[in-house]
């Protein structure tokens, strides 16, 4: 069954989705990493979301982050376009389509992590 992109139901299997990947779980290993995403101009308004990863586990919640390591901000057609695998961050970022800010060497060190993530949510059917 599909879940709607950006809902609970949609942050849980994502949730899923990464703590039962092996190659997330070991790029991302123990660290401590929080990156808030704020979306705007969804079908049902601006949306915030963050990701949050301590002790080997992963956490995907709506909303914003008590504190976050860096912030994504981006709209709704870059989020879905690079949640469906039509467009990479790298391509996203150096065009504009995402604003980050915060601890951009701390995001890079787990560059890898990134990229396992995309392949870890590939499976799960979004309705967007």
């Amino acid at each position: 069954m599909a879940v709607k992109f950006l809902s609970e139901e949609w942050a849980q299997a994502v949730t899923d989705a990464l703590n039962n990947h092996p190659g997330f779980k070991t790029a991302m290993g123990s660290a401590q990493l929080t990156i808030q995403f704020n979306t705007t101009e969804a079908p049902d308004g601006d949306i915030s979301y963050y990701l949050t990863t301590s002790g080997g586990q992963a956490q995907m919640l709506l909303g914003q982050a008590p504190d976050a390591d860096v912030t994504i901000n981006q709209n709704y057609e870059t989020a879905s376009a690079i949640s469906k695998g039509e467009l990479n961050v790298q391509t996203a970022f150096m065009t504009g389509k995402i604003k980050v800010s915060g601890n951009l060497a701390k995001l890079m060190m787990h560059q890898k992590a990134i990229t396992e993530w995309g392949s870890a949510i590939r499976d799960i059917e979004v309705d967007y």
